[in-house]
């Protein structure tokens, strides 16, 4: 669901559990259920996050969040499943997280019917992570644009949920599409695509349209957008470590998710 993570790599070995030192149970388990993807949960929680201060808060949106949380997980091992040919492997987390997914899904689909309307939305954009993870290819810049899709159609599940009509979130939907999307390949030029030229090209491009389009839509927003091309434009090629465009990022969300939602 979320790009670069629905079937990633196993987690890596913990600090400090080097060759002849075991990682400890806890540590094991964790491993186990919890996939190595820190930058999965700002695209899995942003959207949630803007969806909820934009429409405003309903009592179905706390199951929605557990249940959207545990469907990623569950999607990251039954892709898994299908890029591995090996379910067996990873027959209990799919049964762990299968369960709070159908059940709360469901308990939120009853409080809100309109919201089985979407599903011809995500529908394929699913098609899409499946058919990549049997190509082991799950890295592919379309698989991404479909997980990000995904991810930000949840503001206008959201806006359902509180009754609010989807044109009144439409900008906060096209900002967050906009900033994951520029993500997607900014984070490519400073780590897996560090050296392509292409990739460092189409990013400025992305970010320079995105940021124009942004400042005409809405000048605050477009303001942010126009820091993320400086950001686009200035950093790959500075070998920055993967923990510092991390935080970068973090920073960049929270600016555009503060923007996007007082606009």
């Amino acid at each position: 669901m979320i790009p670069g993570t629905a079937t990633g790599p196993q987690p890596a070995p913990a600090a400090g559990a080097g060759p002849g030192r075991a990682a400890s149970p806890r540590r094991r388990a964790v491993r186990r259920f919890i996939p190595p993807q820190h930058g999965a949960w700002a695209m899995l929680l942003l959207p949630w996050l803007a969806g909820v201060l934009s429409a405003g808060f309903r009592w179905p949106h706390l199951p929605l969040l557990i249940a959207w949380l545990s469907g990623y997980l569950l999607s990251y091992y039954l892709l898994l499943a299908v890029k591995t040919r090996r379910p067996g492997r990873v027959r209990t987390q799919l049964t762990a997280y299968a369960i709070p997914t159908v059940l709360l899904g469901g308990l939120v689909v009853a409080a809100v019917p309109d919201l089985l309307w979407y599903a011809p939305c995500y529908v394929p954009l699913l098609v899409v992570n499946v058919v990549y993870a049997a190509r082991r290819d799950e890295r592919a810049l379309l698989n991404d644009l479909a997980s990000v899709t995904q991810s930000c159609l949840m503001v206008f599940v959201c806006a359902t949920i509180a009754h609010v009509p989807p044109a009144d979130v439409t900008t906060v939907f096209i900002a967050l599409l906009a900033y994951f999307t520029g993500t997607v390949l900014y984070v490519k030029t400073m780590i897996r695509e560090r050296d392509s030229i292409g990739y460092r090209r189409a990013s400025v491009a992305f970010h320079l349209l995105a940021a124009a389009g942004m400042l005409w839509l809405e000048p605050l927003i477009g303001a942010v957008f126009v820091v993320l091309l400086a950001r686009a434009w200035v950093l790959p090629g500075r070998r920055l470590k993967p923990v510092r465009v991390g935080v970068i990022e973090i920073g960049a969300s929270l600016l555009v998710l503060v923007t996007a939602t007082i606009s």
